[in-house]
């Protein structure tokens, strides 16, 4: 049997410049036709395959590339779309498009982080009436297009169980039914796909099993055994690689090293202590191991003697072991020898996915053999390790000086009547997120001042404008509450962290978020503190132009650590309180400023959730007060809001409570208000606003259907506590789709508040 031997399991896709989202964008514009979108993937394919092959690996995935999703992609390649987009008479692709972003007729598929990244996925609707077979060929069609460029690949596929688990019941389906209890029939289809990869000559698959990275019940763990078993057993089929990351796979090892499978790898990054696990399975010995040690996730490069160390714990304990990443290389970006704009030491510290895939091949053959010159990486670990500078004195004396009322605001009860007070707002309050479209004018203005071309005052003078129009704007559609619309900020993270220092920012570090949405996560590499305002100036302005308030917006200590790659070298917990005291500063500047309506936004909250809920507990105690104390401190009259989206809120209600913001704001369209039953079962105390408006749609959601989100709202919270607002912010719509939208939201909005009396 030939071994898998050195890889990765899985690459970016997006393209080193962006290439797929720019084409994504012109064709759902119509200004490019399919075989233009189709050619440029087909161009970013065969150089992703090129490369790894050059770059020595002994195995090169495939069918990791996708238009949009991988999740989506599966249940395409076995026919589960539903039926509200394939009657819509499209062509295979523009249906594909229509279950990620929806259209008119036909709202889109809901969406949510995948595990804990940020990074999200399009949730399958399933129900016991879904019939699974395999009507795709991507798998096919991806690995035939490798092999004829000289390439042979190990296609990889989101594994049968993990499938299900992250799947959702159909509308309709019966009350207690769970896509789980339609494994056999999804492996029928998964049965036909190897055998056709087998035909076809195709060695080794990759099938993936993250979500057994979480607690498991009894029946989803004998699912697994059921599936691998299943899958195992047929004669004609390539070889199996069952693939867990993102943790310890906990029960699942055994379960996978005592099925017929041929190889297991694991995670040993996220969870150190999965090694002992590891090493401790003696059904593993007839098995190869891949022993994840390289981080999939972060940019710091790796330690060869903690990686090797992990390694060479598993040697004899496994029929053979190879060196892999922890999981996909798709949440880092391409390659760090671009970021001519980084300071060279910081960059000497630095792995992207280019370089990591060196260090996989570099580690790989450390293992196997002697003499291996490792001095590089050594040497600049411990650079790292001995950076004195990156600690700063100052900040670290106001943490030893903080006390527990620091963290503390007044009752709800006094918060509320003293905001509604100085508010004076009307039942069922209007507002946005926070951005507005950004325009061409916008960005060319910005990155012509990045550039030098434009001046300060040419700059100001555009913003201005542009803040000036959409405050005009919201008067005229009749919001309650405004925002600036965020003409500076270029990312809701990226943004901050170009002002605070212990920060650094990349010119070309773009990871894909969601289908054409990419983002730049900055490095944050030493301590952080706030040198001046960020925000005061923008907002100050954009109040002086009404006599409604505007909401000062900024992000919350945990999304910029989410949305960051973050140092590995203390607790992040420590980290989150350094981030939070640079906010509170901004929020005390805010409400000098006289901004009364202060949104500390928190998207991440439920991402950076840990997987085993064993670790939950800690995990709140320092997420709820690292926002605590960036939000207290200040008069009641100073209505704080937080904003949080695309996730499953359920598992986090209780944090969501402790918060102790004034008003939450959370997605709810796609899911059709969920959220809200959640909130009131939980006895939920404050304001909310389930969003009303699917922002990551082109459609435009008509009054009727407002109306009837905002009525199922109102039944679940009292309608005091209720706001009327989207799901998200607008950056990525346009105005002649945001425009309606929030004319329809006002409109709603005014009707529902009619009825209440």
């Amino acid at each position: 049997m030939t071994e898998i031997g050195t890889t990765v399991l899985g690459y970016p896709r997006i393209g080193p410049d962006r290439e797929l989202k720019r084409s994504l964008e012109r064709y759902w514009a119509g200004k490019i036709d399919e075989a233009g979108l189709l050619d440029t993937g087909r161009a970013l394919r065969t150089r992703s395959w090129r490369e790894l092959k050059d770059a020595g690996l002994d195995s090169v995935p495939s069918n990791t590339f996708s238009h949009y999703d991988q999740v989506l992609d599966t249940a395409e390649l076995f026919g589960a779309l539903p039926e509200r987009f394939t009657a819509l008479g499209l062509s295979p692709l523009d249906t594909y498009f229509a279950a990620a972003r929806g259209v008119q007729d036909a709202p889109a598929m809901e969406m949510t982080k995948w595990f804990d990244t940020n990074y999200h996925y399009i949730v399958p609707e399933l129900g016991p009436d879904t019939t699974f077979s395999l009507t795709g060929t991507k798998p096919l069609d991806e690995y035939r297009e490798a092999r004829a460029i000289g390439v042979e690949t190990r296609p990889v596929l989101v594994g049968p169980v993990t499938f299900l688990l992250l799947a959702k019941a159909a509308e309709g389906a019966p009350e207690g039914f769970r896509p789980l209890e339609l494994l056999d029939n999804l492996l029928d289809g998964y049965v036909e796909l190897l055998r056709r990869l087998h035909d076809e000559g195709v060695e080794w698959v990759q099938l993936d099993e993250p979500a057994f990275a979480a607690d498991r019940t009894e029946k989803e763990l004998n699912a697994l055994i059921r599936a691998y078993h299943r899958l195992a057993k047929e004669t004609a089929r390539p070889k199996i690689l069952v693939a867990g990351y993102f943790g310890g796979l906990g029960r699942g090892l055994g379960v996978l090293a005592r099925s017929p499978i041929e190889a297991v790898a694991v995670d040993l990054v996220t969870d150190e202590s999965f090694v002992d696990a590891v090493v401790a399975e003696p059904a593993l010995r007839d098995k190869e191991v891949l022993a994840g040690v390289v981080d999939g996730r972060n940019v710091w490069r790796t330690d060869p003697a903690r990686a090797l160390g992990r390694a060479a714990t598993l040697l004899g304990t496994a029929k053979s072991v190879s060196v892999s990443t922890s999981c996909s290389l798709l949440h880092v970006p391409y390659d760090v020898e671009r970021e001519d704009g980084l300071h060279p030491r910081l960059k000497s510290w630095l792995a992207f996915a280019k370089q990591k895939v060196d260090e996989v091949v570099l580690l790989g053959r450390a293992l196997k053999e002697e003499g291996v010159d490792l001095s590089a990486a050594r040497a600049a670990v411990t650079d790292r390790a001995t950076a004195a500078d990156l600690a700063d004195a100052s900040v670290r004396a106001r943490l030893e000086a903080l006390r527990p009322e620091d963290t503390v605001r007044s009752p709800y009860a006094r918060r509320a009547a003293a905001q509604q007070a100085a508010l004076d707002l009307p039942p069922l309050p209007s507002t946005t997120i926070g951005s507005f479209p950004q325009t061409t004018e916008v960005r060319k203005a910005r990155a012509a001042h990045k550039a030098g071309s434009l001046d300060d005052a040419g700059y100001e003078a555009a913003m201005k404008a542009e803040i000036e129009h959409v405050i005009r704007l919201q008067e005229d559609l009749g919001l309650d509450v405004l925002v600036h619309g965020e003409p500076e900020r270029n990312d809701m993270v990226q943004y901050f962290a170009e002002r605070l220092a212990g920060f650094a920012a990349t010119d070309f570090g773009w990871v894909q978020s969601y289908g054409s949405r990419c983002v730049r996560p900055p490095i944050l590499y030493g301590d952080v503190s706030r040198p001046e305002p960020m925000t005061v100036a923008w907002a100050r302005y954009a109040q002086s132009l009404t006599g409604k308030p505007v909401k000062g917006m900024l992000t919350g200590p945990v999304t910029i650590l989410a949305w960051s790659f973050v140092r590995d070298d203390q607790p992040l917990g420590e980290t989150a309180r350094q981030v939070a005291l640079a906010i509170r500063d901004e929020v005390h500047d805010l409400q000098d400023a006289g901004i009364r309506v202060i949104q500390v936004d928190e998207p991440a909250l439920r991402e950076l959730l840990p997987l085993r809920a064993g670790a939950h507990e800690a995990y709140f105690a320092w997420a709820v007060s690292s926002f605590r104390l960036a939000t207290s401190g200040i008069s009641d009259a100073t209505q704080i809001h937080t904003h949080m989206c695309y996730s499953e809120f359920g598992e986090v209600v209780k944090a969501i409570d402790a918060l102790d913001a004034d008003v939450t704001s959370i997605e709810a369209a796609r899911s059709k208000m969920e959220v809200v039953t959640d909130l009131g079962a939980a006895g939920f105390g404050r304001g909310v606003g389930p969003g009303v408006y699917d922002i990551h749609s082109p459609r435009v959601p008509d009054v009727d259907e407002v109306s009837g989100l905002l009525r199922t709202a109102v039944g679940a919270v009292p309608a005091e506590r209720i706001w009327v607002n989207p799901d998200c912010g607008l950056k990525t719509r346009g105005y002649a789709e945001v425009e309606p939208a929030l004319r329809n939201l006002v409109a709603a909005a005014q009707a529902v508040r009619a009825e209440l009396g």
